[in-house]
């Protein structure tokens, strides 16, 4: 993922949920308590991010066994949740600015 290129919510709210190493069901239980239910992720979006992310370097496989696999974030992974988590700051601090709240 190019350095300040915009995730979509999905992304975000797993990357969030991967802060901690979890397999999938428990992945998308966290992503909906963590969204406030906002984001509700199925399997196929879910396994989709997951091979994605592994392709792109952002988490890997940490344990498997007959039915589960455990994921965790790496370094980059890390890194591109904390600095979409800045953009994303950013984004609030300039509507602040501009008093969007009182719109």
């Amino acid at each position: 993922m190019a350095q300040n290129t915009p995730m979509t919510e999905a992304m975000y709210y797993l990357l969030l949920a991967l802060t901690r190493p979890a397999h999938g069901y428990r992945l998308m239980q966290q992503v909906n308590e963590a969204s406030g239910g906002r984001v509700s992720m199925g399997p196929g979006t879910l396994y989709g991010l997951l091979s994605k992310m592994e392709k792109d370097g952002m988490i890997q496989l940490q344990q498997q066994d007959e039915r589960r696999k455990t994921y965790a974030l790496t370094p980059l992974g890390r890194n591109v949740l904390k600095q979409e988590f800045e953009r994303l700051q950013m984004l609030v601090n300039d509507g602040k600015k501009a008093q969007v709240e009182q719109l």
